[in-house]
Order: C-alpha cells, then structure tokens, then sequence
C-alpha cells in the first residue's frame, strides 16, 4: 500500500537539520513510490549542510539533502506495469527530472535543460526535495532496476559514477591514451576507474593529500600518483610558474619500474575546481589534448589560454550526467577485471535517519579519528 507521510531529514539553515514527518506526493501515473536504503553523501549536499546554500545558489525554504541513492520499490502507481517494475524491485535512482519536450532535451541532452529540477538543489523554486527521507515518489523512467549483482550501495555511487562515465563520454578519448586525473576525491577516483576499466587507459592522479593518491594507486585505480606541492602563489605570474612546476611533476612520472616518464597527456579530469590545476592541465597536456572541466570551483579563473589554443588544447565542460545509469549498471555487474573495487570508496557507514547529522560531520572531515582516509560517507535507513 502506497505511503502517504515519511520520516523526512530537513535542513532549516545551516548544520540545522531536523527530522519531521511530511506528507509523500501521492501517486500518479506512471510514478512509483521507493523506499530510500542506501544514500551517499556529495559535496554539493555538504555546502548545502554547512552554509545553507551551494556558491551563489541560497536556499529559499527548508530543504531535504541527498541525490546519490538506491532503494526497494514499494509502490506503483497507475500506468506502471509489470514490464517496468515491480514492487521489491531494486532501484537505483536518477533523480534530475528535465521537461523532456525542450531541444536540448530530444537531442538527449536533458542533463542541461534550462527546466531542470534536481533533488537536493535549491536551483529551482519551489526546491526539489532531496532523498534523505524513508520513502520518495519518483517518475517510474528514471528508477533503474538493478540486478541482483549489484547491491544497494552500489547503486547508490551509480549517480556519481555516471558522472564519470558522461566525463568519458565527453572526452571520447582513444583507447590506451595517458590520461590524468586532479583531484583523488571520490569523483576522481571514478573517473580514474573508468578510465582504465572502459578506455584501458594509463592513469596518473594528482592531488595535494599523499594519502589520497597512495590508495589510488594501491587499489588499483592509478597506475602512478602524483603529490601536489602545497603552495599559495600570489601573483599570476607566479601561479602560472607554480602550474608549470606540477605539470612538470607529472610529465616527468614514470609507471612502476619503467624508465620512461609519461610525458604530456592526452587528456585529463580536472575535478578540483582549483585554478592552479587547471593550469597545470593545459601545461601537462599533448597537442589535440582534451581537459574535462567537472569540479565546480571559483567561477572566474587566469588561464593560459595561448598554451590551449596554439596546441589545440579542448576545454571541454562536463555537468552532472545523462543517458548513463544503463551502462553505469553493465559496468557494475560486468565483472570487469579491469574495473577496482567500488566499495572501497565507501569509507564511513551511518544507519538510521538519527545518524545524517553525525555523517555529514564526517564528510567534512580529510581523515577520522582513527586516521581513516574520508572517501566516500554513505547513509543507509
């Protein structure tokens, strides 16, 4: 029988987050409802938690965070038959909902559709309420069933993963192509993963956390690591000298045992934001080099642009994901021997609605208290 008030997680300002009960959507066509077991928590939902906005987008009314999820569909609504889901089926939730009538849309480019609503982002108005809740109604389409192969948590790091994937997709790079990655968070390390699982690609990660980069590298993410120096360069002539030194570091990084360094890149995954390392990619990169641009830092940045556009250097951007959960679920139940342990970004586990507020603490944090590396903090109800 089809829920009609949950359990909800709602944040009302900053780190001000309460549990209410609130009243579910009711069921419409074509619409399932889904019980929420397995959430990650993204740094979006993190700005959101600790500032009570995401750069320049403020919330406007209380908010319910989480996007990364999976979960056990409970109900269907009209319209859902049994060639879609069915109830107890394991879903992995796409929880962008685009108009699906726009141009960007039919081109299937519906990740960028000026209507989009986003749970968890305060981008649109009235907000679309995020997944931190027990039980959500959801359109039937963007609920992908998972194979038994695939376990909850896992589906839930589908939605970044797919942020991955759509980076591959934008990059179209060749087979066996260098490629580096700034940034061993748990994007980076995707998008590192699926380098070498579906381009078979050479992968060196840099990132200013040696820890970061040693697990990359021990868990067979990376072939080679790079550690960022910790500098604060003030002028730009010495932040492009300062870029010109990293991209050196990583051009002159060999792969195990070899004796040959790797030289410049054919393509590389900035997921920083930081504006040294998209410096430093434009340095680091071969001619006809692509550079992905996925983390979101300070939207106004000096680049080298000469040093793009005399080698034909792309700045390629990438935003969320689309048309990339079906083949994020092949991948995962693929058994791909090139393809690292997933589960190994997953680490920091909190049960229960009572423990989000506890979780997120955590997901602010580089290491815990024992030491641990924060990778990847995930809420499981």
């Amino acid at each position: 029988m089809a829920t009609s008030t949950v359990r909800t997680s709602v944040l009302h300002g900053a780190k001000d987050l309460r549990l209410e009960d609130r009243d579910i959507p009711s069921l419409t066509a074509d619409h399932v409802q889904v019980a929420v077991k397995a959430t990650g928590l993204c740094g979006s939902d993190l700005h959101y938690f600790n500032h009570f906005r995401n750069g320049d987008i403020l919330v406007r009314e209380p908010l319910t965070l989480g996007h990364e999820s999976a979960g056990i569909v409970t109900a269907l609504g009209p319209g859902t038959g049994p060639e879609q889901l069915q109830v107890g089926d394991a879903v992995a939730l796409e929880v962008g909902q685009p108009c699906e009538q726009c141009e960007l849309c039919l081109q299937g480019r519906y990740n960028i559709c000026r209507a989009m609503r986003f749970r968890s982002s305060a981008k649109s108005f009235p907000h679309a309420q995020g997944t931190l809740q027990e039980i959500i109604t959801h359109p039937a389409r963007w609920c992908h069933k998972l194979p038994s192969a695939v376990s909850l948590e896992l589906g839930a790091l589908i939605e970044p993963l797919s942020v991955a994937l759509h980076a591959l997709d934008r990059a179209n790079l060749p087979e066996g192509s260098t490629v580096l990655v700034f940034g061993a968070g748990s994007v980076g390390l995707l998008c590192a993963a699926v380098s070498k699982a579906v381009t078979k690609a050479t992968v060196v990660i840099a990132d200013i956390q040696e820890d970061r980069v040693r697990f990359a590298v021990e868990n067979g993410f990376a072939d080679a690591a790079v550690v960022v120096p910790m500098k604060r360069p003030e002028t730009i002539a010495e932040k492009l000298e300062f870029a010109k030194e990293v991209a050196e570091l990583v051009k002159t990084t060999k792969i195990g045992n070899s004796e040959t360094p790797i030289g410049e890149v054919t393509g590389t995954y900035e997921c920083t934001g930081v504006e040294s390392c998209m410096q430093a990619s434009i340095y680091a990169s071969a001619p006809g080099g692509k550079i992905m641009i996925i983390g979101m830092g300070n939207p106004i940045q000096t680049l080298p642009i000469s040093a793009a556009s005399l080698r034909e250097v792309d700045l390629i951007g990438v935003f969320r994901y689309a048309n990339t959960y079906p083949r994020a679920i092949e991948l995962l139940a693929s058994k791909n021997p090139l393809l690292p342990d997933l589960t190994l970004l997953i680490t920091h586990r909190y049960s229960g609605m009572a423990a989000i507020t506890e979780a997120f603490d955590m997901a602010a944090k580089v290491k815990d208290a024992e030491g641990k590396l924060v990778l990847k903090v995930m809420v499981n109800i």
